[in-house]
């Protein structure tokens, strides 16, 4: 397989990570090959994949209160009444 270079792989890194390359088998393919050989993108890639583990745990562990829940749908039912 060809080597889709280090531009390819950081333009679609976060993608990546995140497990959306799902458009094409073989991007997602040449994109882990690459990064197995290209230390700059494995520590790129290690980087991307902490920041996004980091996000997922904390926004899974907190939920907005629940008085700020009732005022943003209470807003957002405004808003949708307001005529355009």
């Amino acid at each position: 397989m060809s080597d889709c270079g280090c531009e390819k792989t950081r333009a679609d890194l976060e993608a990546f990570v995140r497990g959306e390359i799902g458009c094409c088998q073989t991007a997602h393919t040449e994109i882990r090959e690459h990064i197995a050989n290209c230390p700059g993108c494995q520590d790129e890639a290690t980087v991307a994949r902490t920041l996004t583990v980091a996000v997922h745990r904390a926004c899974s562990e907190e939920a907005a209160p629940a008085d700020l829940r009732t005022q943003v749908i209470a807003k957002l039912r405004d808003v949708q009444a307001e005529p355009h």
